[in-house]
């Protein structure tokens, strides 16, 4: 049996080498961190390599979607009806809520739904948002288009149920967008949609896929 040979006292690194490398990994993990991270995530950029980097703008778009849905959903608690948004859409859309909520039984979450095909248009003011949202069960799949006539949208394609929440897409300014969502978990999955321009836009979703229900929740 050949035993391996023990490194002599001299290749082993130095007290000295061993501090030089772990300040060297120190000191490049804080140059990602406030170039790479903070701008991408919380729209932080001290040193302006972010926004050069176009980072920057990506962390604004999810803090602003992030702000936008929270106070949605804290209006939504306290029963507050946003400015833009009429009354009995609002009540509309609690209601809608609730009864997505009930229909995510696990009875009914061990049966895949059928294939279906829903199409929907939704005018938005100028400061309105809407959301609509799909019943899925883990894994099921949905192919989708939606565009907007006369201006563009912030967007947030996004999941919630059972207590997990996921954002899958985010966007400021955009016209449209098209694709495939995959459930990652059994609940409720769609869009949150804000008119940010000063004119009224009209959203035309399309949606062909295995869902139980689909329904404007805002």
């Amino acid at each position: 049996m050949y035993n391996t040979d023990l490194p002599a006292r001299a290749d082993l690194p130095t007290s000295r080498q061993l501090l030089r490398s772990t300040l060297i990994a120190i000191v490049a993990a804080a140059a990602i961190l406030v170039t790479i991270v903070l701008p991408a995530e919380y729209a932080i950029d001290p040193t302006g390599i972010g926004r050069m980097l176009g980072l920057a703008e990506m962390g604004e778009i999810k803090a602003q979607l992030a702000e936008e849905a929270e106070k949605d959903r804290t209006a939504g608690q306290q029963g507050a009806v946003p400015v833009a948004v009429p009354t009995p859409d609002r009540r509309s859309g609690l209601l809608d809520r609730l009864f997505a909520e009930l229909l995510i039984s696990p009875a009914a979450a061990q049966t895949t739904p059928a294939r279906r095909n829903d199409e929907m248009s939704i005018t938005l003011k100028p400061g309105e948002g809407a959301e609509v949202k799909m019943v899925m069960v883990q894994g099921a799949k949905v192919n989708f288009s939606w565009a907007v006539t006369g201006g563009v949208v912030n967007f947030d394609l996004h999941g919630d149920g059972g207590g997990q929440e996921t954002s899958y897409q985010k966007g400021r300014g955009v016209p449209g967008a098209d694709g495939v969502l995959e459930a990652a978990f059994d609940g409720n999955h769609g869009w949150f949609w804000r008119n940010r321009g000063t004119s009224d836009v009209t959203v035309t979703l399309r949606t062909s896929g295995s869902y139980a229900e689909i329904k404007r929740a805002l």
